[in-house]
């Protein structure tokens, strides 16, 4: 599986364990939406693992950039708040920079 799709795999599975925990916390849902929450969230830990990417450090700091993204296309898919061209922009320039990190040449 490529290191692309490993990190929309995580991002969805950490938006979901967070959405998850915000119903809970925040808009007075069930404890029932802990537990699938929880296993999301460690589905989002271990894709992380099975990005080929030798340093953890770097696998999370270029992941951020896509974490990023997919949180706006949940907010306007899930929340039904479209993102606003500052949300797209700084998007972008996530996207940019995770790609720097992980297409950079390195010895």
């Amino acid at each position: 599986m490529s290191t692309l799709a490993l990190y929309i795999g995580a991002a969805l599975a950490e938006i979901a364990g967070c959405f998850a925990v915000w119903v809970w916390a925040r808009n007075g849902g069930s404890a029932l939406w802990l537990g699938p929450g929880l296993l999301s969230l460690a589905l989002f830990a271990w894709l992380l693992t099975r990005t080929g990417i030798d340093f953890a450090g770097r696998a999370y700091a270029a992941y951020g950039g896509v974490y990023i993204a997919a949180s706006l296309v949940w907010l306007w898919a899930i929340e039904d708040q479209g993102p606003d061209r500052w949300d797209v922009i700084g998007a972008a320039v996530c996207l940019v920079g995770a790609g720097i990190i992980l297409l950079a040449p390195r010895g």
